[in-house]
């Protein structure tokens, strides 16, 4: 279901149109000493994607501000990209949460079929289940959940509470972890 979902190009054109949304809001926004934001994208180079897009969806949106001395910058949330991470943000979420329910002859295909290695899929369930649980955005956002999600279940149990068909949760999801590789410092994996 989900490998259907990841192959659809008009799924990436979709996170592209809300990473869009969310830099505009970042740059109107302006900076915090009261400068304009000026456009300072960056080119990435993701993995995981099984389909082929255009070059407009490797562009991660950065700002910076335009006042001389300043210059800080901004990068808004991405429903595209987990922080520095190489690999595309749904393949990170999906793939950890295949690890917990397939077999080992299921799992070594998927992870060939987007050339992901066993040992940096094993690195993203801890993640998962030691760092990301650690950190002050999770302690904040997990008191929303109610009953409590099993913090040794993620991704999985996070999108099991978002509703709708194959593509909404996973939205859903991705949407919910924005704020954390947009501004929650975490070590990398």
């Amino acid at each position: 279901m989900y490998a259907a979902l990841l192959a659809d190009a008009r799924f990436h054109d979709l996170l592209l149109a809300v990473d869009r949304d969310l830099a505009d809001a970042c740059r109107t926004e302006g900076c915090a000493c009261g400068g304009r934001r000026h456009m300072a994208h960056y080119a990435r180079k993701p993995r995981g994607r099984p389909c082929r897009l255009g070059p407009e969806h490797d562009q991660r949106f950065s700002f910076c501000c335009a006042v001389d001395g300043c210059r800080s910058r901004a990068t808004p949330p991405s429903l595209r990209f987990l922080a520095r991470r190489v690999y595309v943000a749904t393949i990170v979420v999906l793939i950890t949460i295949l690890q917990n329910g397939v077999s080992d002859a299921r799992l070594e295909r998927l992870s060939q079929v987007v050339s992901v290695d066993r040992r940096t899929i094993a690195r993203w369930r801890r993640w998962w289940r030691d760092t990301f649980t650690a950190t002050p955005f999770w302690r904040m956002a997990r008191a929303a959940f109610l009953p409590p999600l099993d913090g040794t279940q993620l991704p999985a149990a996070l999108i099991d509470r978002f509703g709708g068909d194959a593509q909404d949760p996973l939205v859903a999801l991705l949407r919910f972890l924005g704020p954390v590789p947009g501004g929650v410092r975490m070590p990398a994996f």
